[in-house]
């Protein structure tokens, strides 16, 4: 933004404009950070549960604050915009939200893909899998009430509502007593590179993280195991499979 202001209180209108949705950025940003400091000072499982509270109590107010303003009220904590909107078009902001995210995680590879190096892109990627994963699995665990161990039932129905599964095609087969298979059948990084002609995307380091992480949040007991992801070959009908197994305590 190029102003001639010399505080946030000279800015015209169209500055307070662009201000605002920076102030947006660093809410996120700094709301992220603190997690990341009580995670380091505290550990992880102190840190999702202070996390929740903090998240849960500072959402509210902040909503409340907003609605006043802008002439929106709450409904159970909903803003009532939202509630106001037709099903189809909720469906499409859910959906957008998650490509918003896909978005989002993509750049950031690239930006450090081109500045430092394929390399340094996958090693900071899968560093912030190993961050992100629990994390999402605890966000889950707490919306879904799933309980402290809620098994292989439990990391089914979570699996449902990662941000993934708003953009890409998932499926769970092979269900015995104590495994299950869960396959992505349409990735949208992959099909994008396949409609380019490109070969698949090597994600296997990062998925090893990503479901194992995600997996043990949810139940500890549980054991994640690849059957295949790529660089590995793979059939037509799926780009990876994991199987999830509930080890005896």
């Amino acid at each position: 933004m190029e102003t001639g202001a010399q505080s946030a209180g000279e800015l015209n209108k169209k500055e307070i404009a662009e201000f605002i949705v920076d102030l947006f950025h660093r809410l996120v940003l700094h709301h992220g950070l603190w997690y990341a400091e009580v995670k380091h000072q505290m550990g992880s499982d102190r840190a999702m549960e202070l996390l929740d509270r903090a998240s849960k109590k500072s959402l509210q107010i902040q909503l409340k604050h907003l609605g006043d303003l802008l002439g929106f009220s709450l409904e159970d904590g909903i803003p009532s915009f939202l509630l106001d909107l037709d099903e189809e078009k909720l469906v499409e902001l859910k959906s957008r939200l998650a490509k918003n995210w896909l978005v989002n995680d993509g750049v950031w590879f690239q930006t450090v893909e081109f500045a430092e190096g394929m390399n340094e892109a996958k090693r900071c990627n899968d560093s912030c899998w190993a961050q992100f994963s629990p994390v999402e699995a605890g966000c889950i665990k707490n919306l879904l009430e799933l309980g402290p161990k809620p098994g292989l039932e439990g990391l089914k129905k979570a699996l449902g509502f990662r941000i993934y599964e708003c953009i890409n095609t998932q499926s769970i087969v092979e269900e015995q007593e104590n495994s299950f298979v869960f396959q992505m059948n349409r990735c949208r990084v992959q099909d994008a590179r396949k409609r380019k002609g490109l070969a698949d995307y090597p994600c296997k380091s990062a998925g090893l993280v990503e479901y194992s992480y995600f997996a043990k949040t949810i139940d500890p007991r549980i054991k994640t195991s690849c059957i295949g992801c790529p660089p590995d070959q793979h059939p037509d009908e799926w780009y990876c499979a994991w199987k999830f197994s509930m080890e005896e305590e």
